[in-house]
């Protein structure tokens, strides 16, 4: 009996995992985008900033036959971080089920129905986005974990102490100071690469606005910077984009993102105005 050789077996093994590894990853794929597809034909709101890391997390777990609970968890807790309301997040876990519920169902286009959802799961959900979202009222000032940047809550603080300066001085806010917003579009990069993405755009803004400017992170790909009117915003718009377009042109997965916008909004006149674009701009 013939026996073959270690390293054709070796070979052997190694495209085997190779396959099946490929097979794992286009299963995931597959299944992210029915999600997606899914969610948000049943009323999710801002497409750009569904696909979180943590999406991926689920994912693997599901394709991998384990329990999905804590990834389920994380998801829940990056979605109330994110600004995505509870019944918005209820909402795309009876996506995710009514997809794996109707493997056949062609692209995705399933009816989702939050109380056809296992309890188990909507409680793990609640209870993992619910600590974050009483962890955001009782703290005025949240860093950012991913990069370090403090949170869209500081800005609105922070924007209420403009505000309440310019009423004292009998001036609009928008005389003093305007907002600069950098978003990434990010929807279509997935794992590392997106994390990466954002903790370089983090870097760039806190390196560029250096003398004392209010800099927070208004959602999964966007950061946003309260800038004295000083005549010098022009020149480090400029600054930023090269800087910016240096730095994620390293990365090939980045690089096809494209170019990162970036916006100079006047401030509006109220300070709850002020407080509802952030919230526009975190989602949008």
């Amino acid at each position: 009996m013939d026996v073959p050789a270690t390293g054709a077996l070796s070979d052997a093994g190694g495209k085997h995992q190779d396959s099946a590894r490929v097979d794992r990853d286009r299963s995931l794929r597959a299944l992210r985008a029915r999600w997606r597809t899914a969610s948000l034909a049943s009323g999710w709101r801002f497409p750009s900033d569904w696909a979180l890391p943590e999406v991926d997390a689920v994912c693997a777990a599901v394709v991998k036959g384990g329990e999905a609970e804590v990834p389920l968890a994380g998801l829940a807790r990056a979605r109330a971080a994110a600004g995505a309301g509870l019944a918005e997040t209820l909402a795309d876990l009876a996506a995710l089920h009514a997809v794996l519920a109707e493997p056949d169902a062609v692209d995705g286009f399933v009816a989702p129905d939050v109380d056809a959802t296992p309890s188990r799961l909507l409680r793990v959900t609640a209870i993992a986005w619910a600590d974050v979202a009483v962890d955001q009222l009782s703290n005025v000032e949240v860093l950012d974990s991913l990069t370090g940047l403090p949170s869209a809550a500081y800005l609105r603080t922070r924007l209420g102490e403009i505000y309440r300066q310019a009423a004292a001085e009998q001036r609009q806010a928008a005389e003093d100071h305007t907002l600069l917003v950098v978003s990434m579009d990010l929807s279509r990069v997935t794992g590392w690469p997106r994390l990466t993405g954002m903790i370089l755009v983090a870097d760039v803004v806190r390196a560029v606005f250096d003398h004392g400017e209010s800099v927070a992170v208004l959602g999964p790909s966007a950061v946003a910077v309260l800038v004295p009117r000083d005549g010098r915003i022009a020149a480090h718009a400029v600054m930023l984009r090269r800087e910016l377009t240096e730095r994620l042109s390293v990365d090939a997965q980045l690089h096809e993102v494209g170019k990162p916008r970036i916006q100079v909004i006047r401030l509006p006149g109220t300070h709850e105005a002020a407080c509802e674009l952030l919230g526009q701009l975190s989602r949008g």
